[in-house]
């Protein structure tokens, strides 16, 4: 009798039969779909449905990364920043610690590197932006506001002024790829919560105008209500650490004779010594070493945490139109008239942010009541403006205007009030208008700032043009912090005045632009050129007209972004072209044609 097999035989049945210990019929003759076909058990729908919502899970995930991660980078710049200051402020700090090193000379240029090199930022943010992409702009950002800090534990020349000059070239490009970030990651979380309409669309088509709008509302509230906390974490240092050093205000303001709108510059007679005790060398170094740890944390957050605001695909296109459009096209969008009409909202969301910090603090706040309050009234504005970022979503029931028109009416009548209160030195039973006020700037501050974010995430919905969008309003608010450091010496008046004119023009401006799109005037946008790769083989010449908008392109022939999206707002109605017409589109013979000397195809018609 012939022994059996040690292993069964591929196709036969094995000695334990035609099934095997999992139930699965086994042999030569079992249909292959019973092998390689499906789980019988398989929902298609349902698992569909489970992919897009750890997808949007996904989104969220981003939108609190991205949030946190600025706001500990903001956080810990402007709490360095600002006990750095009130210690170099110091004469006898000055003199002990570093003798004839010339310190206020250093920060005085410490400050106009950060302050005066992000008006150069509008020629290369764009360029930035595309070469790393979004997300990993927001990294390198995050890591030079690390590096401006990291400098702080040797104070020198040759470490603080280049890491300010570094720090203010990060300034635009960081936040103008973090509101891009932002819009984008609502236009994808749409993307995926309504993935079966998109399953019915072409891929060309694009979702309805206005369809990621509620998501916007939220995103941008949520952003900003992290944002806002920044002002509060800077006050940490102070409240924990440099108050237990300073003088009370009997001796600060004892020189001190006009406060508010009466004052001269930024605290006129001010005691230059401000510290009771010096604080030891060891115990800074901790502060800062705390610190730095936080940037590093705001630095994994977002390389750990934040996904990518674009697919591959889309990186690419979005490099391949050129590295010359992407230098020009910022300058190319003053075209429009929306961006025209709302420079002066941006222009004062800087003002009223600076005004915040160094008027409204220092000079009816640390001039009256004392620099040992300092960090309360700037809590206090922190947490006014974070709680009341919330009310940005009042735009999912109202217009859009009502939101940042409400802000900007809070701010006149703060600053009316303002024009005419000046409180008197060293007098505390006053303190709880300040706080009062502090927090009302801070509600403005908040429906100002996710009013204007939201408004641009709405108005330029292409992704090929939100960098370019955001860029530039982050540029306009670097040119009024500009403007402010360098009226810092004003008397309050004028800089209360220069405050109320601005925002009377940006309210008018705004209403202006939102009549003229009621009437159905048409913006003028630059058209984005289509994506030039390079290949190799073949290649075809596109006559493309980077200056052309899209409506032109449509009438002359070529596609557009879409209708609306480019006529121009004086343009003419379209009537018949007279003239000849384009040439089409044509290729550049290969070499063997050359060769052979023919100039291609065109040589056979």
């Amino acid at each position: 009798m012939a022994e059996p097999p040690l292993y069964p035989v591929a196709g036969a049945a094995g000695p334990q039969g035609d099934e095997d210990r999992l139930g699965v019929a086994d042999g030569a003759g079992v249909p292959l779909d019973e092998l390689v076909g499906a789980y019988p058990n398989y929902n298609e729908e349902e698992e569909e449905r489970r992919y897009y919502r750890r997808k949007r899970l996904g989104v969220l995930k981003n939108v609190l990364a991205a949030s946190a991660g600025g706001t500990l980078t903001y956080g810990v710049y402007l709490g360095l920043l600002q006990m750095q200051l009130i210690l170099h402020y110091d004469e006898t700090y000055r003199e002990v610690k570093y003798g004839n090193m010339g310190l206020p000379d250093i920060d005085s240029k410490m400050l106009i590197g950060i302050n005066v090199t992000p008006i150069a930022a509008l020629l290369y943010t764009p360029v930035l932006i595309r070469f790393f992409g979004t997300k990993w702009m927001m990294f390198l950002g995050v890591g030079i506001y690390a590096l401006f800090v990291s400098t702080n534990y040797w104070e020198r020349y040759y470490t603080l002024v280049p890491s300010a000059v570094a720090l203010g070239m990060a300034i635009v490009p960081l936040w103008a790829s973090m509101g891009n970030y932002i819009t984008r990651m609502a236009q994808k979380y749409y993307e995926y919560s309504h993935y079966k309409e998109r399953d019915e669309q072409s891929p060309q088509q694009r979702p309805p105008r206005g369809s990621h709008a509620p998501y916007l509302l939220v995103f941008q509230a949520i952003f900003y209500s992290f944002f806002h906390l920044s002002f509060a974490c800077a006050q940490l240092p102070m409240i924990y650490f440099l108050n237990n050093y300073l003088y009370d205000l009997n001796h600060t303001l004892f020189h001190v004779k006009q406060c508010g709108t009466n004052s001269q510059g930024i605290l006129s007679g001010f005691n230059k010594t401000v510290l009771r005790t010096l604080p030891r060398s060891r115990n800074l170094i901790v502060v800062e070493s705390v610190l730095m740890a936080v940037a590093f944390l705001a630095m994994l957050l977002v390389l750990g945490f934040c996904g990518a605001a674009y697919r591959p695909t889309e990186e690419i296109d979005l490099r391949s139109v050129g590295w010359g459009n992407i230098f020009q096209l910022p300058f190319k969008h003053v075209r429009d008239f929306r961006l025209r009409h709302l420079v002066p909202f941006f222009i004062y969301s800087g003002f009223e942010v600076l005004f915040a910090c160094t008027g409204l603090a220092l000079g009816y706040g640390v001039c009256s009541v004392g620099l040992e309050r300092l960090a309360y009234l700037l809590v206090a504005y922190s947490l006014g403006a974070s709680a009341s970022s919330a009310l940005g979503l009042l735009g999912l029931w109202l217009p859009r205007q009502v939101p940042l028109v409400s802000g900007a009416g809070l701010h006149l009548v703060l600053t009316l009030g303002l024009f005419l209160w000046a409180p008197a030195p060293r007098v505390l039973k006053h303190t709880w208008i300040l706080y009062v006020a502090a927090v009302l700037w801070g509600v403005g501050s908040a429906l100002n700032k996710t009013g204007l974010s939201t408004l641009l995430g709405i108005l330029y919905e292409d992704k090929e043009r939100q960098d370019f969008i955001f860029t530039i309003y982050h540029w306009w608010q670097a040119v009024a912090i500009f403007t402010v450091y360098l009226g810092s010496s004003l008397p309050m008046k004028a800089k209360l005045a220069i405050l109320l004119l601005t925002l009377v023009v940006a309210t008018v401006s705004y209403l202006s632009m939102e009549q003229k799109l009621r009437r159905g005037v048409v913006p003028r946008q630059p058209r984005i050129p289509r994506p030039q790769h390079k290949v190799r083989g073949y290649r075809y010449l596109e006559e493309d007209n980077s200056d052309e908008s899209d409506a032109e392109g449509e009438r002359g022939g070529g596609g557009g972004s879409g209708p609306g999206d480019g006529a121009e707002e004086e343009a003419q109605p379209a009537g018949p072209r007279s003239g000849p017409e384009p040439a089409g589109f044509c290729r550049r013979p290969c070499p063997y044609e050359q060769a052979q000397g023919g100039d291609g195809p065109e040589e056979q018609q």
